[in-house]
């Protein structure tokens, strides 16, 4: 597969209910470097499957937009909105956050991820309207 074609197959992947996540698309050595709203995580292999062990354990579901996707060389830029439902609540899904990220290829699996995150704020319209799909 191409970077694209990884970076692809990953966001359209089960992220909610796949136990493999980690192993099928994460290097071993990969590493997250995540500035969100809350600061700054710097996430390895083993951290990635906790989150991602919890991330299963709150939602039923989640789900991607992306604005753009982009490749240049073996990294993969993208610019999304991640949507999900809680196992509470699974009939109802929430926008969850703002995502940009560059992505790295390895070996053929996700090595380098540079992410920045937002909170989606669903009252700023203008906001909204910037991640909607045209």
């Amino acid at each position: 597969m191409t970077p694209l074609e990884i970076v692809k197959s990953f966001y359209t992947s089960d992220l909610a209910n796949d136990a493999n996540i980690v192993p099928k698309f994460f290097h071993k050595d990969c590493e997250l470097h995540w500035t969100s709203s809350q600061g700054f995580k710097l996430l390895n292999y083993d951290e990635l499957e906790k989150f991602f062990s919890e991330t299963r354990r709150a939602f039923d579901n989640l789900r991607f937009e992306f604005t753009h996707l982009l490749e240049s060389n073996s990294s993969i830029v993208t610019r999304h909105t991640l949507f999900g439902s809680t196992i509470e609540d699974s009939k109802n899904e929430t926008i969850l956050g703002h995502f940009s990220t560059i992505w790295e290829i390895k070996d053929g699996k996700l090595y380098r991820g540079y992410e920045m995150s937002q909170q989606a704020d669903e009252n700023d319209l203008e906001s909204m309207a910037s991640y909607s799909k045209k």
